[in-house]
């Protein structure tokens, strides 16, 4: 197996992932957007809301607010000692008190300094002149495979496409309608900038009579983190979560036999 970092910057990783086959790479897709845990609002008490704004809606806005998580200092309730009853592990508590005008995350007061909103100009609700809010929230460490609110980002791959000229193949306007992309040599045409390759490039290339098909051995990977955790944490996770459930199918199977 080869993997060559193709982008990493602005809580966006694609990398080329060579020797693999596709059942390994979609089940590290669904792992990385249903298994990695992340912190979001879960429950939600109020004690004044006099908002145009019922306490249900506002409840599921808090929720979907991403929380920047780190992993190490929190368990899932399934997995902390208190066993699910609540403690310091398994929970953080935020509160938040706000009278007229516009009500943003970042007024979110939280009692981990480390876990505070990703993005603090984020709107919550409007509220008009002698409208206020007062509530405490619990926010847990959860999986996207529960609710979406625990999905830590985006995850999906492509095969790697590959190039085949024919007889008819116009390789001369293909060249030079892509000539910042491909590099041709002779009856070849090699890829140049595979982070910016798209769809419409390979249009172009079949408009010109010259094939491309999707390699089921080498993969462009694609991950975008919502900013709870950083593409790369959020890569590492899924592939330890990845082996844990590999550990335990084992020893499953061979309990039996």
């Amino acid at each position: 197996m080869e993997i060559q970092v193709l982008n990493n910057k602005d809580n966006k990783l694609s990398f080329l992932i060579k020797g693999i086959n596709p059942p390994l790479t979609n089940a590290l897709r669904r792992t990385i957007i249903a298994e990695v845990p992340v912190l979001a609002i879960d429950e939600v008490e109020f004690q004044k809301n006099t908002s145009a704004l019922y306490d249900e809606i506002l409840a599921h806005r808090l929720g979907l607010i991403p929380i920047k998580t780190d992993l190490k200092s929190y368990n899932t309730k399934e997995e902390c000692k208190c066993k699910g009853k609540g403690c310091a592990l398994c929970e953080l508590k935020l509160t938040l008190v706000a009278e007229d005008g516009m009500v943003y995350a970042s007024q979110l007061k939280s009692t981990d300094p480390k876990a505070i909103p990703v993005y603090p100009e984020m709107p919550i609700v409007e509220l008009n002149k002698k409208q206020k809010i007062e509530l405490e929230a619990t926010a847990i460490l959860g999986k996207g495979k529960t609710h979406m609110k625990f999905n830590p980002g985006l995850a999906y791959y492509r095969g790697y496409p590959q190039i085949i000229v024919i007889n008819n193949s116009n390789v001369k306007k293909v060249s030079e309608e892509l000539k910042n992309f491909i590099t041709v040599k002779g009856s070849k045409i090699e890829i140049n900038d595979l982070n910016n390759w798209n769809e419409r490039h390979e249009e172009i290339l079949e408009e010109n009579n010259v094939e491309v098909k999707n390699s089921d051995e080498d993969f462009i990977f694609y991950i975008e983190s919502w900013g709870q955790l950083s593409c790369k944490e959020m890569l590492l996770k899924a592939l330890d979560v990845f082996n844990d459930k590999l550990t335990e199918f084992e020893s499953k199977l061979k309990k039996a036999k």
